[in-house]
């Protein structure tokens, strides 16, 4: 049965965790990639560049799960993604997100310049279907 995150797990996702990302291989095997995300609203939001297995796997089958982890307590939400390769849109998402994980502007800043802005980004957003968790 679909539901709402509750208060405490909307603290838990705001806080700099890695997530694991679940899409389909074209062979139906499960293809997990750890990543950043962010909590927007109530969507997930992530990003990665273009010609990667990812974005391959949900331009295919939009169908993903996402499982944030902290030793035994964690939050896994499934839905279905939507893409967004407008260039300032994806650009300024991976920024945010790495100012997140970073929290300093001038290593953000080398990234952007050194890899991020060379690359063609695609933005994803993920409302949830399914909300699991435990520990809370």
């Amino acid at each position: 049965m679909p539901r709402e995150l509750t208060q405490a797990e909307r603290e838990f996702l705001l806080e700099p965790r890695y997530a694991v990302l679940g899409t389909t291989n074209e062979d139906g095997s499960a293809h997990l990639t750890v990543m950043w995300y962010a909590l927007v609203g109530d969507e997930i939001m992530f990003n990665t560049a273009a010609g990667r297995k990812k974005p391959e796997n949900l331009a295919r089958d939009p169908r993903a799960s996402l499982i944030v982890p902290d030793g035994y307590r964690f939050v896994r939400i499934d839905g279905t993604v939507r893409a967004n390769d407008d260039q300032v849109v994806a650009q300024a998402d991976i920024r945010k997100l790495a100012l997140h994980y970073y929290q300093s502007e001038e290593r953000v800043q080398q990234s952007v310049e050194a890899t991020w802005a060379k690359q063609h980004r695609i933005t994803y957003r993920m409302r949830a279907a399914r909300v699991y968790s435990d520990g809370f």
